[in-house]
């Protein structure tokens, strides 16, 4: 099978280029060239609409990453848009004091969330993930997190240390998704000093495939959070209102005592929140200051409660589910026919196609040539991040790129006989 040709990037390029001078490094976080493949992907994008993207070079692709998730309806989505321009035109959205919609967007929260009572709300998933071991602290009086999954970029939680004293995290401990026992250790040490356990309650390793909670795991977590006297907090920064309605905690029935949520709740726009019971949420009355001048902004709870309107209303997530499943067996058949060492992870809304590692290393070049074909073809994917489905993937969508993907497979296996 031939090698699908080169996408003309010249426009991108040239403005990575530009922005190599005005910008450290051109593009910073998790959208560097280098996170994708160097020369392959655009990096400068241009508009989207429903499911699919168009970049400053005029190539059209349909898009599986969502923004890295927060766009579960599709882009530009008239009913939230209208909604927030509506706010902004008729009332604006920035005010010195707190707006209605903050009591509205909580009391929903209250309706969907199991462990939601009480809520406190902020603009990024680093945000609310500090703010939540900054409360569990401040509840408990002690001082050690066990963590396991990503949690953002601030001092206690991100991957790359420099410019962070080593004494922001030496008492934040990490463990690996399903291994309760490496969790008992270090709770066996650590536990009577221990405020936290944060974690994703869906596995969602960062370059690795994706796992569901083992029989019992979520449950003996819980048990032995509680056994030392420490806050559970769950990580649905990506499965919140994605999973289900109630996230992840509903879907597989246990139930933290904290919550942080964002992306999916806003479809886009810029809100998180932090979740839970009464009892530890009060810490933030009176035992801590969490505050920002944007915080408040009514356009994002505006978008949130619109959002949740059209996710309850719509079923929008029994939709993405079922055609999720349906695309994920696809996937799984094309896997099994063309047998290169591609490797299928996740569930319905979230997905992942992985390679399996070898000692020659052939698995790096294999998956290397496998996302370029896909990104040439027009299938926006990545190689280090897992794919998402949203509402306005259509099944003609779905249909295309699992031929695309046969035809990536097809060239794999020609390529690496």
């Amino acid at each position: 099978m031939k090698e699908t040709p080169k996408l003309n990037l010249s426009k991108s390029l040239a403005m990575y280029e530009e922005a190599l001078g005005l910008v450290p490094g051109g593009v910073l976080g998790a959208r560097k060239p280098t996170d994708f493949i160097n020369g392959e992907y655009p990096i400068f994008l241009e508009s989207g609409k429903g499911c699919r993207l168009t970049d400053v070079d005029g190539n059209e692709f349909i898009d599986f990453l969502c923004g890295y998730g927060p766009v579960i309806l599709g882009y530009r989505e008239s009913e939230v848009d209208e909604a927030v321009y509506s706010q902004i035109r008729d009332k604006g959205f920035c005010f010195t004091l707190t707006q209605k919609f903050q009591n509205l967007l909580a009391k929903k929260l209250k309706e969907l969330v199991p462990s939601s009572e009480m809520s406190i709300f902020l603009k990024t998933g680093s945000d609310a993930t500090s703010a939540a071991i900054r409360i569990a602290r401040a509840h408990t009086g002690k001082l050690k997190v066990m963590r396991c999954g990503y949690h953002g970029w601030h001092d206690w939680c991100v991957e790359m240390k420099g410019g962070i004293p080593k004494k922001f995290f030496e008492d934040v401990y990490e463990f690996q998704y399903n291994n309760l026992t490496q969790l008992e250790e270090l709770m066996s040490t650590h536990g009577s000093d221990t405020a936290a356990i944060i974690m994703t309650p869906f596995g969602h390793p960062n370059h690795q495939k994706m796992q569901e909670p083992l029989p019992g795991f979520l449950e003996s977590v819980k048990a032995l959070a509680h056994k030392y006297g420490a806050v559970l907090v769950y990580d649905e920064i990506r499965t919140g209102f994605r999973v289900s309605m109630g996230g992840a905690q509903k879907y597989y029935g246990v139930t933290p005592d904290l919550t942080v949520l964002g992306k999916a709740i806003a479809n886009g726009y810029p809100i998180s929140v932090v979740t839970g019971k009464k009892e530890i949420m009060m810490a933030a009355a009176s035992k801590l200051f969490i505050s920002s001048t944007f915080f408040p902004n009514s356009e994002s709870f505006v978008a949130a409660l619109k959002t949740i309107e059209i996710l309850e209303r719509d079923k929008v997530l029994e939709n993405i589910w079922e055609k999720g499943k349906g695309f994920m067996n696809g996937i799984q058949a094309l896997i099994d026919k063309h047998d290169v060492g591609a490797e299928l992870s996740g569930i319905p809304p979230m997905f992942y196609i992985t390679f399996k590692a070898d000692d020659t290393g052939a698995y790096k070049a294999k998956r290397t040539d496998f996302y370029t074909e896909l990104i040439r073809k027009g299938f926006f994917f990545t190689p280090f991040h897992h794919g998402y489905i949203s509402y306005r993937h259509t099944q003609k969508d779905l249909d295309l790129t699992l031929k695309a993907i046969d035809e990536s497979l097809a060239f794999i296996k020609d390529k690496y006989k």
